[in-house]
């Protein structure tokens, strides 16, 4: 299950027991149970998923509530908190400071991604001012010293490893290699290690000797987001084995290189690293160098219930946007009146930002995504920016004006069909309801509140005559939103 489907399930229960008339214990409970039959479809451990719902009817007492509480924001925030528990291992990681000298040691099974990530974490560091450099521990696979040398001569990083010298021991090969660059003034030496599984009790026993030898202050462990349920096991073992600090989770831009849907794809993985008390730092989510973000709980769970993750989208914002233009961009952000043309310039810095389904899930909310690969989001996300261009600048700078016949004149324009209009609008309002600045929302109430809107795309959706409307030729087919 992608995250847009986990975040969609989750965000319409947590929908329709706003839209209730009177919150009660049955209300309370369909929105728990419904919360529930997603996570378990994810996969998600179920006494995890159990120990939530209890913890979540304890806040949400209505014996012990007081008389003008309000307990739609109380059930939410509740849910939004056992979520993040359920993600955060509750201590925090080892963190190299920069000038002294710290080695972080990678683990993980074979074919995770792990050799690959040790260069996206140096690559990373050292963007942020580190001297890493980087040791192939990896005595038993094939061609992995030649994987590590390319990735790091592409980065700039300096590499050691078994081919410098007529060597097969992983331990010596480790030590000379942390020592070497510990001489050379590196602030962080990674030492990446060979893969292996929890039955290999051999290669366990040398992975456990490499760390002896070499004390590294943090030991990483390496998942691919698509092992599935022997997730807990694996990490367990590792565990066990070596004193696990932190992983990272990779590949989380699908199972192939096609593209299944970029952005998160499932949830279960963090949670059942979280269960061995070592908490997801980083995230893959890409093949390139710099596809890597760091891993944030409460941002994460923010773009699960559709809320969207604003500060993370305003960070993504100044790596795009040229400084000369930030100023220009982030008053009219701030002005209190978000528009339709602002909104295109967010659309074309997210176009820069890398992977596109990241930028919208930080904006939007993960439910918000457009089903397909990266070329069918974009080629989506294309006709939005198309549609925002037919539209008059009365249009783009007055979302109020927005009515039956302007929507329908406007994909007329753009060639593109009605539904596809709708859907732009319903992404305005929550771009408005995304924004942690609350001036934001005057926008919503110049058009009558987010009831406004929503009046309009529900009144507009039940028209049966859009179905086959026949303009100039052609057909524009209204098709219900998933």
């Amino acid at each position: 299950m992608v995250l847009a489907e986990l975040g969609g399930s989750i965000s319409r229960a947590l929908q329709q027991m706003r839209n209730a008339t009177v919150v009660d214990e049955k209300v309370l409970n369909d929105c728990l149970n419904e919360i529930n039959r997603a996570l378990l479809q994810a996969d998600v451990q179920f006494q995890l998923v159990r120990d939530m719902t209890r913890n979540n009817k304890n806040i949400v007492n209505f014996g012990d509530l007081p008389a003008g509480h309000n307990k739609r924001k109380i059930i939410q925030q509740a849910v939004f908190s056992e979520l993040c528990k359920i993600l955060d291992p509750g201590r925090p990681s080892f963190t190299p400071k920069r000038r002294e000298t710290s080695v972080v040691m990678f683990v993980g099974l074979q074919g995770s991604g792990k050799t690959t990530t040790c260069t996206k974490y140096a690559y990373c560091h050292k963007q942020k001012g580190w001297n890493p450099a980087l040791v192939c521990a990896d005595t038993s696979r094939a061609g992995a010293f030649d994987q590590l040398k390319q990735n790091a001569t592409k980065a700039k990083i300096p590499f050691f490893g078994s081919i410098n010298y007529a060597e097969s021991d992983p331990v010596k090969v480790a030590v000379d290699g942390v020592e070497t660059f510990k001489k050379e003034k590196c602030d962080l030496i990674i030492v990446d290690t060979s893969g292996r599984h929890r039955q290999e009790a051999a290669l366990f026993e040398e992975m456990r000797q490499v760390s002896e030898a070499i004390k590294p202050d943090l030991v990483i462990f390496v998942m691919d987001s698509s092992i599935g349920q022997a997730a807990f096991d694996q990490a367990l073992a590792f565990t066990q084995s070596v004193a696990v600090g932190a992983v990272i989770v990779t590949k989380m831009d699908g199972h192939a290189k096609g593209g299944v849907q970029s952005s998160f794809t499932v949830m279960w993985e963090y949670t059942e690293v979280a269960a061995t008390k070592s908490p997801v730092t980083f995230i893959g989510t890409g093949e390139h160098i710099d596809e890597f973000e760091v891993f944030d709980v409460k941002p994460f769970v923010s773009r699960l219930l559709g809320m969207g993750d604003w500060s993370g989208f305003m960070d993504k914002l100044n790596e795009v946007v040229l400084t000369d233009q930030q100023p220009e961009l982030l008053q009219k952000l701030s002005q209190g009146k978000p528009t339709l043309r602002i909104m295109y310039e967010l659309f074309q810095c997210i176009l820069k930002m890398g992977p596109i389904g990241q930028g919208l899930s930080m904006l939007f909310g993960a439910d918000f995504l457009p089903k397909g690969n990266e070329k069918e989001i974009r080629a989506k996300f294309n006709g939005y920016l198309t549609l925002m261009d037919s539209m008059t600048n009365e249009g783009n700078s007055n979302p109020k004006l927005m009515n039956q016949s302007r929507i329908m004149r406007i994909a007329r324009g753009a060639g593109r069909r009605v539904h596809e209009v709708i859907e732009l609008l319903e992404g305005y309002k929550r771009l408005a309801n995304t924004s942690k600045n609350k001036s934001l929302m005057k926008g919503l109430n110049q058009m009558g509140g987010a009831g406004g809107l929503q009046n309009i795309i529900k009144h507009m959706s039940s028209i049966r005559a859009f179905n086959h409307l026949e303009t100039r030729g052609s057909i524009l087919q209204v098709t219900k939103k998933n």
